[in-house]
């Protein structure tokens, strides 16, 4: 991302944030996963206080990633002055360390992305689906923040 590029994010609208998002986000509570869901945990930057939201796990051989479909939200302001934080399903909470990957590096992991969470989230990809061209992912990259989480040392 250059400095010149602003930060994209796309705000959920009053049915998301008030009824799908609190919806997902019960169900993982109560240990139910809906397609990988999870209640992503991290500490706010500025309050130090945890703030939670619903996430899609993503796993490719193996590796997790976090990808935020919406741009720049607040987890992920968070989550890169953090570097760490909680994945919640029920009552276990998973501790994680976060490595914000390079945009040269997003292709592969935005397709397999859109590839599982198409129908949720592929309005937020700018047309960009699963079976566009490498150019295409890489043109969208920047707008969406992904991180490799690992379990802490």
């Amino acid at each position: 991302m250059t400095a010149q590029t602003p930060h994209r994010y796309q705000e959920p609208g009053w049915f998301t944030r008030n009824v799908f998002n609190k919806l997902v986000a019960g169900l993982t509570d109560l240990g139910i996963s809906v397609l990988g869901s999870r209640v992503l945990a991290v500490r706010g930057r500025k309050s130090g206080e945890w703030r939670t939201t619903p996430v899609n796990l993503l796993t490719i051989d193996g590796q997790r990633y976090l990808v935020s479909p919406r741009g720049h939200s607040q987890w992920v302001r968070n989550l890169r002055v953090s570097r760490e934080g909680e994945l919640r399903l029920g009552r276990r909470a998973e501790p994680f360390t976060a490595q914000e990957v390079s945009d040269d590096d997003k292709p592969a992991i935005l397709r397999a992305y859109l590839t599982r969470w198409k129908a949720e989230t592929g309005v937020f990809f700018g047309g960009v689906g699963p079976d566009a061209p490498d150019a295409d992912l890489r043109r969208i990259s920047p707008d969406h923040p992904v991180f490799k989480i690992s379990s802490p040392a």
